[in-house]
């Protein structure tokens, strides 16, 4: 998706302008002049390979880069050996993304002594901790540029610094307030986009690491979200993902306030969009307005991903999610009353610090009575610089992994019934792609969240057809088109 930038008028002879995004299509057009430099120099086109760890978030930002990668010069993705720009967007939710992240550089080290064209650039929530960032600086001297989740859009200006010099460009801000739009975005898919409403958080529940991250919470200017939205839609997408770390908070920073609901009222609205999704929803912020808008709305997906974490209040406190068992439950006894065949998603944290049996059975407790449609479900693990690590009473390993397993006998066996409920109906599905294990069916997604695969070829892509749901096999559908 393009801009409004004139960039043939850039003068890459004057000062860079100080405003944004203007002043990021003049590092844009400098970058491109070197690149084509290093590029002729080669005797070949140079190739690139970003890598995505972690949430949609950074997903969303990972096709920033890649607009803003290919608007520069580099021609294609490659797999990230043989490619002449590596881009890692990290995440650093646990512990061990960062050693996966440590693993992988090694390896890149390596391809980069035989190719003297590579540059590695590193960026996301792993870069916003200051020991990772001098540990890069000590051991992973062969990394070129470092930059974190606050300055991602001025990726073109920290480029061009580099490819300008020949030294390791390190950029991390602590904390911004700052948003900037209408910059080069080249998405993973024609049909359906994610768009960010919101960046950050202020929840600091006692075991997440991203509101040390990610910075405070702040919300998009509601004109540029449906000035992105028309755009996309103008460009063929039929649906979108609305993005934040708590999407049910959008607004408050606003200097005109707006809830969340009147926002998904606003989107609505726009002419072609078929579909609107949304997430993450924090349960304590879920109010009564929303509840009614997407009990209302002919567009909004009937899937909500409610993250519980825990059944037990005694435990939800610990962990400073600020609602009880008792609220959670009577919050989604209001949301079917409004929405009854909505699909309920979740994720569970087991085994947090101080959990006993009786907890964990308050968790199960929660499951028979949602009936989710599916969980994901994680073992706790001790992340460093968040409350929870440095806790008493942490729960034996072996304690951990037979309530998991519990948990998601549990879990599996009721989302089986969920899902098999809809079988024999006719729905409709966003096709999505070619299935990969058998080249003659089609994959899609109903509005539930749920996946159908049924016969047909590459022309549907990308439209909203009618399948009936013939076998439930679990998580997915085998049917065909009406």
């Amino acid at each position: 998706m393009f801009n409004e930038i004139h960039l043939d008028k850039i003068d890459l002879n004057s000062v860079p302008p100080a405003e944004e995004p203007q002043r990021q299509y003049y590092f844009i057009e400098r970058a491109k002049r070197d690149l084509a430099e290093l590029s002729a120099k080669a005797g070949r086109p140079l190739t690139f390979c970003v890598t995505t760890f972690g949430c949609q978030m950074n997903a969303r930002d990972s096709e920033k880069l890649v607009g803003i990668l290919e608007q520069v010069g580099y021609v294609e993705e490659t797999v990230e050996e043989k490619a002449d720009f590596v881009i890692y967007n990290t995440c650093t939710v646990r512990e061990n993304a960062n050693q996966r992240v440590y693993g992988r550089l090694g390896q890149l080290g390596r391809a980069k002594k035989k190719n003297p064209y590579m540059m590695i650039g590193l960026c996301g929530c792993m870069m916003q901790e200051p020991h990772v960032v001098e540990k890069l600086k000590k051991s992973y001297r062969f990394v070129d540029l470092i930059f974190g989740t606050h300055n991602i859009y001025k990726f073109a200006e920290l480029l061009a610094t580099r490819l300008e010099s020949d030294r390791m460009v390190i950029d991390i801000w602590k904390d911004t307030d700052k948003i900037v739009e209408d910059l080069p975005v080249e998405r993973k898919y024609s049909f359906k986009s994610g768009v960010n409403i919101m960046f950050g958080c202020n929840n600091f529940c006692s075991y997440c690491i991203v509101p040390y991250v990610r910075g405070r919470e702040r919300s998009r200017d509601p004109k540029a979200i449906i000035r992105e939205i028309e755009r996309l839609v103008a460009d063929g997408v039929v649906e979108v993902m609305l993005l934040g770390q708590n999407v049910n908070s959008y607004g408050k920073n606003l200097e005109e306030p707006m809830t969340f609901a009147q926002l998904l009222k606003e989107i609505e609205k726009i002419d072609g969009l078929e579909r609107i999704r949304f997430m993450t929803s924090h349960p304590k912020d879920l109010s009564d307005e929303l509840i009614e808008v997407m009990g209302n709305s002919k567009k909004i997906c009937k899937h909500l991903h409610l993250p519980v974490q825990s059944g037990s209040s005694r435990i939800l406190q610990k962990m400073n999610r600020r609602y009880t068992k008792e609220q959670y439950l009577a919050l989604v006894d209001k949301i079917r009353a409004a929405v009854p065949d909505i699909s309920l998603t979740t994720d569970i944290i087991v085994g947090f610090p101080g959990e006993t049996e009786e907890d964990f059975q308050e968790t199960l407790d929660v499951v028979r009575k949602v009936r989710y449609d599916s969980a994901f479900t994680f073992i706790y693990s001790k992340r460093s610089g968040t409350p929870a690590a440095v806790m008493e009473d942490q729960v034996p390993e072996e304690v951990v992994k037979d309530r998991f397993n519990r948990l998601l006998k549990e879990v599996q066996d009721i989302s089986a019934e969920v899902c098999a409920v809809h079988e024999g109906t006719i729905q409709t599905a966003l096709v999505e792609c070619r299935n990969d294990h058998d080249e003659h069916l089609m994959t899609g997604r109903l509005s539930n969240n749920l996946l159908v695969h049924f016969p047909g070829d590459e022309s549907l892509i990308g439209k909203l057809v009618d399948v009936s749901l013939d076998e439930c096999h679990g998580f997915y559908y085998i049917g065909k088109m009406v």
